[in-house]
């Protein structure tokens, strides 16, 4: 099947120079045979790579059984290799997505906007069981991983920036580098324990990488959504405003 390419959308897959529209709803395949045909490749899935969105974010999901992609979001430093069968929500706005089948290799940009979805219900309560497998966490745990996420939650399609240093977030929140850092290790101590990969590295210690692990993690389990960003407001205000004023 051909598609044309697109218009205004704010989700669209970019292949050789050509724009596709990718509309919520509709699911979106790339392969030998697909919504985008990058080529007729036989080494090349027929249906390899789908799009789509859920519960209010887009989605990519490797349907192939022996081929495996690479995604990148070059300005945030962020890459995963996504396996036969494996899914990841695409929450970085702009992605390159890199495969190889036989000796020829194809790259497509992917431009993941907000889908008119509605997000998921009960998010922004702390501790509850509205995500199965997700551990209780504090207020202020959940705080240092709403931080981090703040400006993905922000944009509006056009794409994302660059997640905050610790420093940065600890300043949103009026507090203490000591303790935000403090907060995110208890955050990723208890994702590390129950097998939620990249919080730490070989040998027990913490990944260089962990923020962005995390933030992917918390935006697609629901732990943190764009209901929460009033809590970062009010919590600076509590940590920054003069007593008695």
């Amino acid at each position: 099947m051909t598609v044309q390419p697109a218009g205004d959308g704010t989700t669209f897959v970019e292949f050789v120079g050509e724009r596709y529209q990718v509309v919520p709803g509709q699911p979106f395949y790339i392969g030998r045979e697909a919504t985008l045909t990058v080529d007729d490749n036989p080494y090349l899935h027929r249906r390899f790579l789908l799009l789509h969105d859920e519960n209010g974010m887009w989605w990519l999901t490797n349907l192939g059984t022996h081929l495996s992609a690479t995604v990148t979001a070059a300005d945030l430093g962020f890459s995963a290799t996504l396996g036969p069968g494996a899914r990841m929500p695409l929450v970085f706005g702009r992605t390159s997505i890199v495969f190889s089948a036989g000796p020829t290799t194809y790259e497509v940009q992917v431009q993941a906007g907000a889908p008119a979805v509605a997000p998921p219900v009960g998010t922004s309560t702390v501790g509850g069981d509205t995500t199965r497998g997700v551990p209780n966490f504090t207020e202020s745990q959940k705080l240092a991983v709403l931080v981090l996420a703040e400006a993905i939650l922000r944009r509006d399609g056009t794409g994302a920036s660059a997640l905050p240093s610790s420093a940065k977030a600890a300043a949103r929140l009026g507090w203490s580098l000591t303790k935000f850092n403090r907060k995110l290790d208890n955050v990723c101590d208890k994702l590390d324990l129950i097998g939620v990969a990249g919080m730490r590295a070989g040998g027990g210690r913490l990944a260089s990488n962990r923020r962005l692990k995390l933030v992917e993690y918390a935006l697609s389990t629901g732990l943190v959504s764009r209901g929460d960003l009033p809590m970062l407001d009010a919590e600076h205000v509590r940590n920054t405003q003069p007593p008695n004023s």
